[in-house]
């Protein structure tokens, strides 16, 4: 038998469309970052890009188990002297860009380097249930349904 080693140009992308209400953050980051990657496929190859477009809305609306809501804290540094910024959970959330929280959760599970720059072009997110991507067709990809684990009610 011999491996076939997928090309560029053998690729079919196709486009899905996740409804992020109610689905818990990291369960969601995990499909979305497989997907994006072209691990569910079988001619995956390691690399190169082969992965599915994705589109996820209702980003402000995911779930976090525990207390991550006002626990989880993301901390950066200006440059300046006394210069560390933080900033919790929910105010990402309820902030001006919500869409960032699955951005980063997603970013920080496909490989660091080009391959996973070029693999992130391919995930658009948006805070509201609309988005601009109807005349691509996408299928609906079901994360909430694959798993009763995916899906927690607002508590």
């Amino acid at each position: 038998m011999k491996t076939v080693s997928a090309k560029a140009s053998e690729i079919e992308r196709k486009w899905y469309v996740i409804d992020a209400e109610g689905v818990v953050l990291g369960r969601l980051a995990a499909v979305v970052a497989s997907r994006l990657r072209g691990k569910h496929k079988p001619i995956f190859t390691p690399h190169v890009d082969c992965g599915d477009h994705i589109v996820v809305i209702n980003a402000d609306k995911i779930h976090l188990t525990g207390n991550k809501l006002r626990d989880k804290k993301f901390y950066w540094y200006t440059g300046y002297v006394g210069g560390i910024k933080e900033r919790s959970m929910n105010q990402m959330l309820s902030g001006k860009h919500p869409e960032r929280v699955v951005q980063n959760a997603v970013r920080r599970m496909v490989p660091k380097g080009p391959l996973g720059r070029q693999v992130m072009t391919k995930l658009r997110v948006y805070a509201g249930t609309e988005h601009p991507h109807e005349s691509q067709n996408p299928e609906v990809l079901d994360v909430a349904g694959m798993n009763p684990k995916n899906k927690r009610s607002a508590s």
